[in-house]
């Protein structure tokens, strides 16, 4: 008995740093765009960039995957995770990289995590779900959090502040729109090979994208900086978080680890103090903490629901 409890102690303990890791690695993302952009790249390219080099690991999780499943996709089964990485992980990372040009790496990060919120007014219009008294307390924090950093920042440049806040939030809900659309298909798929399945679709719309709009000889035309950055962001902040966060939620759960993922805009507001020089005053702090606290009440509601 003492083995068993010893052994479960030490799973749950890998459960947690896993997701701890994946959300400090994902976290991470918003720094590398906003260091490659200094180096005269636009959104399309460096979009391009991190998923060229994330493609091969992603193909190297679906074959994996499938060959652990002897089911075969449908037809129907294909669209629904074409959709899935259309939303999840091509059109809300495009729309991320563009407003990220516009506001600091902390309001980007504070906006992004609305997506748990977002998937509840999602659930409330699609389903009917009417959310209990503590969700809509979470939506009243998170949003009055969200606003105490966007009215800052817009204090000091309103027209870019708005642009890139609508370019983010809209992101936000892409995202809140695949994270709703893959809890309804994970269960039959399974969540590495839905995961690597549209990741790999989106890696493709991304190239896709530059390839009808841009020269491919325009890839190669960068300053080395840029090529380390996207190195790091394909592999540090795109495919690592995936594998940890994922191995994660299944030894602690996903309540748990979504609890933990707050570490995320945490790592971020450090990493721009320290890497980027961004300001950190008064309403960002007290903004940051609404946000958390608003996060860690969904957590705690979705815990409460399963």
């Amino acid at each position: 008995a003492a083995r068993a409890a010893t052994a479960s102690r030490r799973l749950a303990l890998s459960g947690l740093a896993l997701a701890a890791i994946g959300a400090v690695a994902a976290s991470g993302k918003a720094i590398i765009v906003k260091l490659a952009y200094r180096h005269g790249i636009d959104a399309m390219s460096l979009l391009a960039l991190r998923m060229l080099v994330a493609f091969p690991f992603f193909v190297a999780m679906g074959l994996w995957a499938a060959r652990r499943s002897s089911r075969t996709l449908s037809l129907r089964e294909w669209l629904q995770v074409a959709g899935l990485g259309f939303t999840g992980y091509y059109l809300s990372s495009y729309l991320d990289f563009l407003g990220l040009a516009y506001i600091s790496a902390t309001l980007e990060r504070l906006i992004l995590y609305l997506s748990p919120t977002l998937v509840m007014l999602i659930a409330l219009v699609v389903l009917g779900q009417r959310p209990s008294r503590q969700q809509l307390l979470a939506l009243a924090v998170s949003y009055g959090g969200v606003l105490l950093a966007f009215g800052h920042d817009i204090a000091f440049d309103g027209r870019r502040t708005l642009i890139g806040s609508a370019l983010v939030f809209a992101g936000a809900l892409s995202y809140a729109i695949y994270l709703f659309g893959s809890g309804q298909v994970v269960a039959r798929i399974g969540a590495l090979r839905l995961t690597a399945y549209a990741s790999g679709i989106a890696s493709v719309l991304c190239v896709g994208q530059y390839l009808l709009t841009r020269p491919a000889s325009g890839l190669l035309a960068f300053p080395a900086p840029v090529y380390w950055l996207s190195l790091l962001n394909g592999t540090l902040c795109t495919v690592l978080p995936v594998l940890a966060i994922m191995i994660g939620v299944k030894r602690i759960g996903p309540a748990l680890a979504a609890q933990v993922s707050m570490l995320g805009p945490v790592s971020t507001i450090v990493l721009s103090v320290w890497l980027l020089a961004e300001p950190m005053g008064l309403w960002q702090s007290a903004g940051t903490a609404l946000v958390l606290a608003g996060v860690l009440l969904v957590g705690r509601s979705a815990g409460r629901g399963r």
